[in-house]
């Protein structure tokens, strides 16, 4: 310490005043605050919305669901509101007779420059739901859509019926990974439990350890169920949060564990929080919000929730819950805090970092052509012909591609308001693929299958063909018809983004 004189004092002080200011002129300004993404409105999925969970990746939002069949479709969108109207295409298809039904609660998770996909599913035509399990798919690349080919079935050795185990996610910590997930060890009821893992697709050992169990009154309205453990990190500590009682009632609800000790497959490792941090709100008309994942906004700056969710108390656990996602903060503590389910319909800022603008339609361009899927002439009648054409950016090259709850889609033109249809419902190869009015069918249904490199081969529904490029043709005015699969790039068409 400089020991001054009093009567230096102010020449000190106008010193250090110079010196105050010279110092403010030098520090740098405060970093504005994040400009707010795309606004949107919940849902983001309103069909087959249940058990969602969304990444974002390279520029785009992926989000994937629990489908109750044998497929799995994923959606993709620069925004979070483009969700809600983007093509679920189909990225998994599964005809083993063991696993392709009931697919439930799909994760993916990026390891080592592949994508592995994490679900649960059970046999075709057994009583749901015994003889669920979780499986685990691999990606052939950096691609989150695929295509992925099935990697390993995870069963617990003392997980009872017979190696049941549901809702899988994995969990890191002092890189190591563990699979976490739901079932029940010996005599326990539907708990948490973990194992760890040597790859992400192995298990290390088949000996499943519960970590937390339904004993808490919140946990046990209308079932006693604890299911769908989802990580959560933030400097330095582990959460778990999880969904709690059943999923048929209106109090399905969040918890939370923390991880205090040092070893996540000791159960004594693990501090359970006493009270829900998520629950229904029926001020918002918000019922049994559950099963959720996480993700962080383009910018990094924001930590995001993803959910599902009733608007009655009533509408039970089936179809009918549609995905929903809501910005949360941190507690003074450190902990998470998720605040209350937003109504539907309110009008919300999207996650911050978002640039690109809100998809709303999308147009089909072939691969082997580059050319556009067009109504010929942008002609209204029914039966108008569907052909290709140089891309233009007209509305009769713009199509909604809107899911039908069922693993398809129709496609809609913008100018026409009439959709794709396969003339007559022939299930010849050849038969043309024109517009029509809605009439609700199966001909006028369509798979968009996902092939790689962001192509897709598009299947009618009635005849499992394929629209394709007569005689692969690259002339404008080629006709577009269906035809059996050849895997030809003709047969290849690309869904791009665009505004109606």
């Amino acid at each position: 310490m400089f020991r001054i004189a009093v009567r230096h004092w102010v020449t000190l002080g106008a010193a250090l005043l110079a010196l105050f200011a010279s110092l403010l002129a030098v520090q740098p300004t405060q970093q504005a605050a994040a400009a707010d993404g795309k606004p949107y409105t919940n849902p983001v999925k309103s069909q087959k919305g249940a058990d969602p969970w969304l990444e974002y990746y390279n520029g785009n939002y992926y989000l994937v669901t629990t489908s109750f069949t044998g497929e799995l479709t994923m959606r993709k969108s620069p925004t979070l509101a483009g969700l809600s109207t983007a093509p679920s295409v189909q990225v998994w298809s599964d005809s083993t007779s063991s696993r392709n039904w009931n697919m439930w609660a799909p994760e993916i998770h990026f390891f080592d420059g592949k994508w592995y996909l994490y679900y649960s599913a059970g046999p075709r035509g057994s009583a749901c739901c015994d003889d669920q399990r979780t499986h685990v798919l691999e990606s052939s690349g950096s691609d989150p859509m695929g295509p992925y080919t099935h990697k390993n079935t995870f069963t617990g050795s003392n997980l009872n019926p017979n190696g049941w185990l549901i809702d899988a996610s994995v969990l890191k910590h002092n890189n190591k990974l563990y699979l976490v997930g739901s079932g029940s060890a010996g005599g326990s009821k539907q708990s948490l439990v973990i194992a760890p893992l040597s790859n992400p697709y192995t298990l290390a050992s088949s000996t499943f350890t519960v970590i937390s169990s339904p004993t808490l009154s919140w946990e046990t309205q209308s079932g006693e169920v604890n299911e769908g453990p989802e990580p959560l990190y933030r400097n330095g500590r582990t959460f778990l949060v999880y969904s709690a009682s059943a999923c048929w009632g209106p109090d399905y609800k969040l918890g939370q564990l923390e991880l205090t000790g040092s070893d996540p497959l000791l159960a004594s490792a693990w501090t359970k929080k006493q009270t829900p941090v998520f629950q229904r709100s029926d001020a918002n008309s918000v019922y049994a919000p559950g099963h959720n994942g996480f993700f962080t906004s383009p910018d990094g700056t924001e930590n995001w929730i993803v959910y599902h969710a009733n608007d009655a108390a009533g509408d039970g656990c089936d179809n009918g819950r549609t995905t929903r996602a809501q910005k949360f903060t941190w507690n003074s503590d450190g902990t998470p805090n998720f605040g209350t389910p937003v109504a539907l319909g309110a009008t919300i800022a999207g996650p911050s970092g978002e640039t690109a603008t809100t998809p709303t339609a999308y147009t089909i361009v072939n691969r082997n052509s580059g050319k556009c899927l067009d109504v010929n002439g942008g002609g209204t009648a029914d039966g108008t012909n569907i052909l290709q054409w140089t891309c233009n950016g007209g509305a009769n090259q713009k199509w909604r591609v809107e899911d039908m709850a069922d693993d398809t889609s129709r496609l809609v033109n913008v100018a026409t308001g009439k959709v794709a249809d396969v003339a007559e419902c022939a299930s010849a190869d050849g038969a043309d693929i024109r517009q029509w009015s809605w009439l609700n069918n199966n001909c006028q249904k369509f798979r968009m299958v996902y092939l790689g490199g962001d192509y897709v081969r598009i299947v009618n529904a009635a005849t499992g063909k394929v629209a394709d490029v007569a005689d692969c043709s690259t002339a404008n005015g080629a006709d577009v018809r269906q035809w059996t699969w050849l895997n030809n790039n003709c047969q290849q068409w690309r869904l791009v983004p665009t505004t109606a």
